[in-house]
């Protein structure tokens, strides 16, 4: 008797859960619907969340506790009521919230397709279009405070509750490598390239009469009718180019960052099977090659690119910028001077050429103030101050070309006067200040 008794009882203490888990479901319901909820009606909320965590055991009933629980910073912000500011909703919002708002509603909406019941698949959808635009001025308010992680963070949750707009998986990609968060920008990479990404569009674009900006519109009859009214003027169009060859070049790039180096020869070895004469992806796989201290196959591809697009510029240039950065200091300045040969009005190619040629005087500089007094070092002191000179005169003409090019280049004159105090041309330091 006593056995049974135990039983009933534990039966008892079930469904007495039972029903009150599902007094806390009305309870949310009941206030969820409210257009303008209250104060205590918030406080009655987030103490029905509280007990619901702990009493959901079915699927229905935990899809929305997790629902309701999601909604608490929508619910906080609506119930500001319609004169609310934008700093007093920001005070709700935060990157885990929204993060936790996309995973919640998905899990709503997946649950209801499954089950085929709609309760709140319309809402979510409207709320969505209603909140996302704030979630999206969130973001920018991150990545103008350089919070580059957390804006990635935002992003991806924004992309996760509307896939229809995948640029902002790409954004969230380039803010987590900015964010030095690899890890997640290797996943969104891969995602964009599951879903066959490439980001091509194309822009309209027509200037402000009254701000004399030029805008950017999505749909060209929207940039059109603006045009007719008269309030933008010398519409044009751009193309966005494809930036599938960059996602895979990134994915490689992130892999070598994660010492997967085998899996970055992968990535870029698939990626030239479907697209064997893009010279875009020839250099990246250069580079990879470049980072792993491969000197043989960086020549080989390089020369590659080259046979393929001998006077790109642009193509020239970076390989001038790739060789630098890794002391190949001669085939840089072949690179540049062709870049010249090319575009005689390149400026940044005959910056960074100088900058090639004034290069070894850090070293010269060094050896000269390890010199003691003697007589033999200071003939070396001599022989080493006639070697910088040589250096600064080579870069000369260089510098001097960028500054006719560009005399408001900053860099361009504190360099080109740099070497005249050097040289004792103290006239032409006057005539530049």
């Amino acid at each position: 008797m006593k056995i049974k008794q135990i039983i009933i009882a534990s039966t008892l203490l079930v469904s007495v859960a039972s029903f009150s888990q599902k007094d806390e479901l009305k309870a949310l319901k009941k206030i969820y619907a409210k257009d303008i909820p209250s104060a205590s009606d918030i406080v009655e909320y987030k103490s029905n969340i509280t007990k619901l965590e702990a009493l959901a055991t079915e699927e229905n009933d935990k899809v929305y506790s997790n629902f309701y629980k999601c909604m608490l910073p929508i619910m906080e912000i609506t119930s500001l009521g319609p004169t609310a500011t934008p700093a007093q909703m920001m005070k709700y919002v935060n990157v885990k919230s929204i993060s936790e708002l996309a995973s919640g509603l998905n899990a709503t909406l997946d649950y209801e397709k499954k089950t085929g019941k709609k309760i709140y698949t319309d809402d979510i959808i409207e709320t969505i279009s209603s909140f996302k635009p704030e979630m999206l001025n969130y973001a920018i308010a991150l990545g103008n405070q350089k919070k580059h992680k957390e804006t990635s963070e935002v992003l991806y949750s924004v992309y996760q509750l509307d896939k229809k707009e995948p640029d902002n998986l790409y954004f969230a990609a380039n803010y987590a490598v900015n964010g030095l968060d690899y890890e997640s920008a290797l996943k969104y990479y891969k995602e964009l390239k599951a879903i066959n990404y490439s980001g091509e569009k194309i822009l309209y674009l027509a200037k402000n009469k009254a701000s004399g900006v030029e805008e950017n519109f999505s749909k060209k009859v929207d940039r059109d009718n603006l045009v007719k009214l008269g309030s933008h003027i010398l519409p044009r169009e751009e193309k966005e180019p494809s930036k599938k060859a960059e996602i895979t070049k990134n994915i490689a790039l992130i892999l070598v960052e994660l010492d997967r180096k085998d899996e970055a020869k992968a990535a870029l070895a698939d990626a030239r099977k479907e697209n064997p004469d893009d010279v875009n992806l020839i250099t990246y796989e250069a580079d990879i090659y470049l980072k792993m201290n491969d000197t043989e196959n960086y020549k080989r591809l390089i020369n590659e690119a080259l046979s393929k697009s001998p006077n790109d510029k642009i193509l020239l240039f970076n390989l001038g910028v790739t060789s630098g950065n890794a002391n190949q200091l001669e085939d840089a300045e072949k690179y540049y001077k062709r870049v010249i040969e090319i575009d005689p009005k390149y400026t940044d190619a005959y910056l960074n050429l100088s900058d090639i040629i004034l290069k070894p005087d850090a070293k010269i500089v060094k050896d000269m103030n390890n010199l003691g007094m003697s007589s033999k070092e200071q003939k070396q002191f001599e022989t080493l101050t006639a070697e910088r000179k040589k250096i600064f005169n080579k870069a000369m003409p260089f510098l001097e070309k960028a500054y006719e090019l560009d005399p408001t280049n900053e860099v361009v004159k504190s360099n080109l006067k740099s070497v005249y105090s050097f040289l004792e041309l103290n006239d032409k330091v006057k005539a530049m200040n």
